[in-house]
């Protein structure tokens, strides 16, 4: 098994255990904790298998360097991203896969417990159907040719912006249910969160549906 797939896994199973953490009401600093460890290793699962592909040349200040932008580095990056998806076809698809599953299981966990509306995660249900049959039938969303994809899907700002949100709200909800926290600043990172997931969603469904 590739390393970047079982780290896919790792992450997914402790990305559960975090929400069941939630449902028992268990200290939601450890709950945090658990949350951005999760979303270190969607990192992590990236740079190995870009590591791996490469014949384990690529160096973790190598890989940092691409995402930060310099072209240098991230047209190799590129090329060895195309590789890993011609020699590992399920690789990206379990990547998303296991993204999927984290972010599902803690809409339904926050749902379940009545800290969020059910309609958010119908709303996030919704689009992320039908974002991934229209990108299935396109290809992966490394992919993106638009400036309009371009800029709000793979630009390294959306990209730590959405991250951060996330990290944010997964983790203050778990502060309202256990603790108590006010409720209207989750309300309002729900809300933020939800219109970034969507912009995204319209960014990859444009880029599908583009000749």
């Amino acid at each position: 098994m590739r390393a970047a797939d079982a780290t896919t896994y790792f992450r997914v199973a402790l990305g559960i255990f975090a929400a069941y953490l939630v449902i028992i009401r268990q200290n939601p600093v450890l709950i945090m904790l658990l949350i951005a460890i999760t979303m270190a290793l969607d990192a992590a699962d990236g740079y190995l298998a870009v590591w791996e592909a490469s014949g384990r040349k690529v160096s973790l200040s190598y890989y940092l360097r691409s995402a930060a932008g310099n072209a240098r580095y991230a047209k190799r990056i590129k090329e060895i991203k195309q590789k890993v998806s011609r020699s590992a076809k399920f690789g990206p698809r379990i990547d998303v896969a296991g993204d999927r599953v984290v972010e599902y299981v803690f809409w339904i966990v926050y749902s379940f417990v009545n800290v969020i509306p059910l309609f958010v995660l119908i709303i996030i249900v919704i689009r992320h159907s039908f974002v991934d049959a229209f990108m299935a039938a396109r290809g992966t969303s490394s992919k993106m040719k638009t400036r309009f994809a371009k800029i709000v899907y793979s630009s390294n700002l959306w990209r730590s912006g959405i991250n951060v949100v996330k990290f944010l709200t997964f983790s203050y909800l778990a502060f309202i249910y256990v603790w108590g926290w006010p409720i209207w600043i989750g309300y309002v990172l729900v809300a933020v969160l939800v219109t970034y997931i969507l912009l995204r969603g319209a960014a990859e469904i444009y880029e599908s549906t583009r000749e």
